[in-house]
């Protein structure tokens, strides 16, 4: 069997074109089925290995293939030649016997135009695949993509691949997203690609047919309770609640509809932004119940021109819903929470807050910055507690150098506040206030509601207690009126 491939391959194999043709695509060819063996035994399991084995290997395939028939072309230009004539000068006598059509040559070439076709099918088949893995995604391109795959693996839709929502269904978004994957491709190789990577991403398929997949405006209904949890920078990082009813219906009815009002579909909403972020909202409109649209304008900014306008959909007020770029206090907050800091430290918060917001050069300098600054302060203001609490503060470090490595990423140039989400408005993009406010107004001088209640109840504000606003009102109290106000408003929702 060896001997009649190796003829075989002396017979087609032309010039050094071809030669070198054969070696390429011999070579790449063992080496792939080599490659793909140990991954189906889990022995190689790297997104690089597969950009090997479904990208390169296959490239070098083809390639020598094509100058196995440029060995041949030039062959035949160069003598003047038919190609049974080559043929018969090339291979053995019993080899070509039979005619060109009749050949045992001509019937193994047959059966390797098959076996191409076959095991070039395979690979694009398995390379579309392998390209749609999250895995390949957030490694591949891992000096790019690596800020966005940390925080998709710590997200709530960690376990939801990427091309869920980055192509959506449907051949033409394939064909998309593959031919942005090439221009992608280019821009790392070539390192054009602007840091840190501008949002929005305006390749994202229509929310509707990739959020709405899961999360659909019949299903938002009745109220979901919000419980935050803050801590104050004094030496007790003393707790602060502040608990939420939130109103996420969708229904047109006016007692019952909330937040998702927005996306409801017989609520079509239309906005245009004088900004790329989309947080400069010139004008908002929404369709009314006879069809028509009201218009309401900003007043602020009567003389900006519009970049866009678009449909509002989930991304507008979800921006961060997967790759969640923390806020500093949130993030040690969080912490402090679920108990990976320990409060038994005196001013745990505010010297956490001050560590880790720190202006670092680079990731080793915020490592040792950030030892230094924890350990510094205990030893220098709690010498005894220092020596007591050490696997405390130890841990402490640990924690804040882990917030630290999820949201900062320097050769990204992604810092605090790269990444602002939209959600709520006690953030820099101002999230809902971008169009509830009172510059917002229609033909009738009438304002889009910007009540506190319209969204939420509010149960506690930065209180002592998470339900306080539900326990009887202290007349003596100051905000008497204003507990009095909200408990009766949450009782009436």
């Amino acid at each position: 069997m060896l001997e009649k491939y190796l003829n075989f391959i002396r017979c087609v194999s032309m010039k050094w074109q071809g030669k070198l043709g054969v070696i390429l695509a011999t070579s790449s060819f063992i080496t792939m089925i080599l490659l793909e063996f140990f991954r189906l035994i889990g022995a190689l399991t790297n997104a690089y290995i597969g950009l090997v084995t479904y990208l390169a290997l296959p490239l070098l395939f083809v390639i020598g293939l094509i100058l196995v028939t440029l060995g041949w072309y030039s062959r035949r230009k160069e003598t003047g030649k038919s190609t049974e004539e080559l043929l018969a000068m090339q291979c053995r006598a019993q080899d070509v016997k039979g005619g060109l059509s009749g050949s045992r040559v001509f019937k193994t070439v047959l059966v390797f135009s098959l076996v191409n076709v076959i095991f070039l099918s395979s690979v694009s088949l398995r390379m579309f695949s392998f390209m749609d893995e999250a895995e390949f995604c957030g490694t591949a391109c891992h000096s790019v993509m690596n800020p966005e795959w940390v925080t998709y693996k710590q997200s709530p839709h960690a376990r939801v691949d990427c091309v869920e929502c980055h192509v959506g269904e449907g051949t033409g978004a394939l064909i998309s997203s593959k031919m942005n994957g090439i221009w992608q491709m280019v821009s790392v190789t070539f390192d054009l690609l602007e840091r840190p990577i501008p949002t929005p991403v305006t390749q994202l398929r229509p929310a509707r047919e990739t959020c709405e997949k899961c999360h659909w405006p019949e299903k938002f209904y009745g109220n979901s309770l919000r419980s935050i949890v803050s801590y104050d920078l004094d030496s007790g990082s003393t707790a602060k609640y502040t608990t939420l009813n939130m109103k996420v219906d969708a229904e047109r009815a006016t007692w019952k509809a909330g937040i998702h009002w927005h996306v409801a579909e017989e609520n079509e909403v239309h906005y245009a932004f004088a900004d790329d972020e989309r947080t400069e909202i010139i004008w908002a409109e929404a369709k009314q119940p006879d069809g028509s649209f009201r218009r309401y304008n900003n007043s602020q900014l009567i003389e900006a021109e519009a970049i866009d306008s678009r449909s509002m959909d989930c991304v507008d007020c979800h921006n961060r819903a997967t790759h969640i770029y923390e806020d500093p206090s949130k993030a040690i907050d969080s912490r402090i929470r679920i108990g990976l800091l320990s409060r038994e430290l005196p001013f745990l918060k505010r010297e956490a807050l001050a560590a880790i917001s720190a202006g670092y050069a680079d990731r080793k300098s915020a490592m040792d910055g950030i030892a230094n600054h924890m350990h510094h302060f205990y030893r220098t203001s709690y010498p005894e507690l220092a020596l007591a609490k050490m696997m405390a503060i130890d841990s402490a470090v640990t924690t804040l150098q882990a917030i630290y490595n999820r949201n900062i990423h320097h050769n990204m140039k992604i810092e605090w506040g790269s990444y602002p989400s939209h959600i709520g408005h006690t953030n820099e993009t101002n999230g809902c206030f971008r169009c509830h406010n009172v510059y917002f107004k229609d033909d009738e001088n009438e304002s889009i509601g910007y009540d506190c209640t319209l969204c939420h109840s509010i149960l506690a504000e930065e209180q002592d207690q998470p339900f306080k606003f539900l326990l009887v009102p202290d007349t003596l109290d100051p905000n008497y009126q204003m507990h009095k106000y909200l408990q009766q408003e949450f009782i009436n929702s």
